[in-house]
Formats: C-alpha cells, structure tokens, sequence
C-alpha cells in the first residue's frame, strides 16, 4: 500500500481521513500546513499526497505549484466547496483528481486506487515506443520525449496521452475519456479532462501554433493526431 501524505489544516478531518485511510492499510502521515507538507515531502518520502485546497499562509494551490517544480507524484486536492474557479485553479496548478469534503474513507481510497492505476497500467496493445512527429512516446517506461528531451507529466497527463495516442485520429468525448482514463461515474465533473488538456498541451505542443497532437473538435471531444 501506497504511503499517504495528508495536508490538512481542519484537526477534524485530518485526524478523521487518517484514521480511515490507515485502516484501510496505508501508512499515513498528516500535517496541517503546506509549509511541513513540503518539508515531509522529501523526508516521508509518500506515493500518493491528499492536500486540502484551503490552507493559511501557503495554501494548497501554493503547495501544489511547488511539488510540480520537482516532483510528479499524484495529487487528489481536497476541498470542502464546490467553487468553480477553486477547483479549476487546483486542477491548472497539476492535481490529478479532487474530493469534495466530507467524504467517506470509501470514496477517498478508491480515488486513490484509480489514480494510481493509471501509473501502473499503459492503456493499449501498441508498441513499447511510438514515434509521432517529435514526440516518442515509451508505453512500458512511462516516459515521453519531444525532440529528444525528457517531457515531466504528472500522473493524469501521461494517462491521458497514453489513452488519446492508442487510437489516433478516434475521437473520445470528456464523458468517455472520465470514465475510461479517471474511471470517474457519468454524473463527474468533465472540467478534470480540460485542465488536462490545457497543462498536457502546454508541455508538448508548439506554443506558438494551433495544437498538433491534442485536439478539439467542438461538441465532440479530443482527438490524438492526425501529424
């Protein structure tokens, strides 16, 4: 079981989420500002990071930012509103996935097990390497080039484009696409799919043209391709 770093700032919670996630057999650790998740971070050395989106001083979209600078490990933000523009800012800042609270332990350990299978399994019977354009895409190392240069992903984004590059030119609507790379229910919220888009196309399409490997098809969805 993956070690978990919790960053929360409600003792309520922190204590409630802990408890529930360590019976469920993960060794967890839980903080209450961003400031010692960063530090427990590199010391705790976790595989998967719960950070609640509202916390004083640096708050989690801070934190988020931050572990992006160095790290890909996954993210689920958790957040006890609903806002609009909160969620889509955590979700830019490179959180793979996000929990409204309350939430029961249930609900955040299957979150976890998706996110995390979307690490361990390439979607796809294709070729251990793909060359499109100036990207090659290595399915069994997990890793992308463009132009020869290692290109950082986080979790949802290699999924992504692991799922959209197994079926070039195939369009996937939002709705498919969470459920087949989030395995999120229909009822989800789509905007996950187009906060990973838009960070997915910032790291490996031409920032100076109209997008070459992702793109949209207006009241349809996203297509891989064509070259």
């Amino acid at each position: 079981m993956p070690r978990v770093l919790l960053v929360e700032d409600d003792p309520s919670v922190r204590e409630g989420v802990g408890i529930g996630l360590r019976r469920c057999g993960h060794d967890v650790l839980a903080v209450a500002t961003g400031e010692a998740g960063m530090e427990a971070l590199h010391a705790f050395r976790p595989g998967i990071l719960l950070l609640d989106l509202m916390l004083p001083a640096m708050s989690g979209v801070q934190v988020c930012h931050r572990v992006r600078e160095t790290s890909q490990i996954p993210i689920i933000m958790l957040t006890a509103r609903g806002d609009d523009v909160d969620i889509v800012v955590g979700l830019e800042a490179g959180a793979d996935d996000y929990i409204v609270k309350p939430a029961r332990t249930e609900v955040i350990e299957a979150r976890i097990r998706a996110v995390l299978r979307r690490i361990e399994s390439p979607v796809g019977a294709r070729p251990a390497v793909e060359h499109h354009g100036e990207l090659d895409i290595d399915r069994a190392g997990h890793t992308v080039l463009k132009s020869g240069d290692p290109v950082a992903l986080a979790p949802s984004e290699l999924r992504l484009l692991l799922h959209l590059s197994a079926a070039p030119e195939q369009v996937f609507s939002r709705q498919l696409l969470l459920e087949e790379v989030w395995e999120h229910s229909y009822h989800s919220d789509v905007r996950l799919v187009d906060a990973c888009v838009r960070r997915l196309r910032a790291k490996i399409e031409d920032p100076s043209g109209d997008p070459r490997y992702i793109q949209t098809l207006r009241g349809f969805g996203y297509r891989f391709g064509p070259l």
